[in-house]
């Protein structure tokens, strides 16, 4: 079993930062890809980056391209995000996930554990 945790998330105006961080516990964290994704009211949970589980491949939406960055610290078994030049469409919940098979896809079903989301909400 993996657990996931993420915390970071708030209420930040438009063009302002947050830091997302995802701590796991359980299996041996270096061992997975690591994928956040996020989900606004009414819409589809999408996909919005993964990380190799070496942390030397990363992958991005274009929608959050040039804007946000993935990272991990294994020894702190830690996934982050962080996420500049925020944007109105960028509020959802946002989930990190886990991906035992070390794929690092863009898509929710090759992710095995997921967190219980943490709320970022952008204003205008």
């Amino acid at each position: 079993q993996v657990q996931l945790v993420e915390s970071g998330g708030g209420l930040v105006q438009a063009g302002g930062s947050l830091r997302l961080s995802c701590a796991a516990s359980g299996r041996t964290f270096s061992s997975f890809a690591m994928g956040w994704f996020r989900q606004a009211p009414g819409k589809e949970r999408d996909f919005v980056a993964a990380i190799s589980w070496s942390g030397v491949g990363s992958y991005y939406a274009d929608s959050v391209k040039g804007r946000f960055t993935i990272s991990r610290d294994n020894a702190k078994n830690t996934v982050y995000l962080r996420m500049n030049s925020l944007k109105p469409e960028d509020t959802a919940v946002y989930y990190c996930a886990a991906d035992t098979f070390r794929r690092a896809g863009t898509k929710s079903r090759e992710y095995d554990y997921w967190g219980q989301g943490t709320q970022v909400t952008v204003s205008s």
